[in-house]
């Protein structure tokens, strides 16, 4: 039975998308999908968003009907509250839905609003391509090398936030149970000290490597890699690089080799259709990213390395005003770029939509629209190589022209009607 909406209208026109026996998505060709326009540049890169987006569905014959949900500060003025029923209700009774970027007032009750998200819907799987886009101004000398997707576990590790403050009874007793219970003498220094717990467990690890390995055999990837630092935290992180091979042995024998397979039996050379499944510590991989590009398709890891890792790849093809990214449950999407707030440039229709456009490609192709994502990224990609861009590309290209956010939006559409 729908939920009862206090504060926003569910379109009359609109379909729900459902689940099969499988939790795979079962898509009408006129959705019902919840947007949050965020908060700061949310209020400009939202609207330019669904503008976009809405071309790209009609263009292929199909209809978008928007639910405008809340959460962060419009929440606040509708619901005197961060993250209302109605906003969470609506995005797990529709089930696939964007949103822009959300900022967590001191005091708020959340860690944070994104994290808070995550959680209520079990959105485990924070996915984020990294590809470069002809046009776009980079840092290194062959961006065009870097096309990878990074999966980062959403709901575990540090990020979990089982912390201890300094000074508390808490942490005390923490600290009194490691040291003269667990019998680790002297490992944490005398005076003030907070301490963090870090849970990796066998099932959040296997189900987020389950869904890279799926992902990888399904757009005809050649390799998952385990990124992790299990040299020195050998039963977390190293507990996860094993319950991956694990999972890897157990459910996908047939379509996965080792990387010591690769080379024992292969001398090298991977069967077609097969997904290498390989690791590389931490650290070393934040250098291969550099140096090594080419030879990484799919990267699985726990959540900070993935935070770590996802940004430095950014950086890589032009940073993250152009890095989408979406958060993946069981049967849910929660499509979100990878940039803040910037509250500063809110409602200056100024600043660059493309991540949240690019956030928008990736929840069509979660939909299976396949052909609508492809026309945006042909779209956004043709835009930025013609230098008529929003301020933070064209004061980087010589012979750029500036346009305003809405006035590239307006353009990208044009653009997608033309290459429809």
């Amino acid at each position: 039975m729908s939920h009862e909406y206090e504060q926003v209208e569910v379109p009359a026109d609109g379909e729900h998308i459902t689940v099969d026996e499988n939790d795979e998505l079962v898509v009408p060709d006129n959705p019902v999908i919840p947007i949050i326009h965020g908060d700061g540049i949310g209020t400009d890169v939202g609207p330019a968003a669904q503008a976009v987006l809405n071309a790209a569905a009609e263009a292929t014959g199909r209809e978008i009907n928007w639910m405008r949900v809340y959460a962060g500060e419009a929440a606040r003025e509708r619901y005197d509250e961060n993250l209302p029923d109605d906003t969470v209700e609506a995005l797990k009774e529709f089930r696939v839905s964007i949103k822009g970027p959300l900022t967590t007032p001191v005091g708020a009750g959340f860690r944070s609003l994104n994290v808070a998200l995550r959680k209520k819907l079990d959105l485990y799987a924070n996915v984020r391509p990294t590809y470069h886009l002809d046009g776009v101004p980079s840092p290194v000398t062959a961006p065009e090398k870097m096309d990878m997707v990074n999966f980062r576990e959403n709901t575990e590790d540090v990020y979990a936030g089982i912390e201890f403050e300094a000074g508390t009874d808490e942490v005390q007793q923490v600290k009194e149970f490691v040291e003269e219970e667990m019998g680790f003498d002297s490992t944490i220094h005398d005076g003030p000290v907070g301490i963090g717990i870090k849970p990796i467990t066998e099932f959040g690890t296997k189900r987020l490597v389950r869904r890279a390995i799926e992902y990888a055999i399904a757009n005809d990837r050649d390799s998952v890699t385990l990124v992790h630092k299990g040299n020195i935290m050998k039963f977390t992180e190293g507990a996860f690089r094993d319950w991956g091979y694990e999972l890897a042995e157990e459910e996908f024998a047939e379509e996965t080799i080792t990387e010591d397979e690769l080379w024992d039996e292969y001398d090298g050379e991977a069967p077609d259709d097969v997904v290498v499944v390989k690791d590389r510590i931490a650290d070393n991989m934040l250098q291969q990213l550099l140096t090594r590009t080419e030879q990484y398709d799919v990267l699985a890891m726990p959540n900070l390395n993935g935070d770590y890792l996802s940004d430095a790849a950014g950086a890589q093809i032009g940073g993250l005003g152009i890095a989408p990214g979406a958060n993946l449950g069981e049967g849910r999407v929660l499509a979100e770029p990878v940039h803040g707030s910037a509250p500063k440039y809110a409602g200056q229709d100024k600043v660059n939509p493309s991540a949240m456009i690019l956030s928008g490609r990736l929840m069509l192709e979660q939909l299976g629209w396949h052909d609508a994502a492809e026309l945006v990224r042909d779209a956004v990609e043709a835009q930025i190589s013609s230098k008529r861009v929003t301020y933070d590309i064209e004061r980087q290209v010589e012979g750029g022209e500036k346009l305003a956010t809405s006035e590239f939006a307006d353009e990208i559409v044009e653009r997608i009607h033309d290459l429809a």
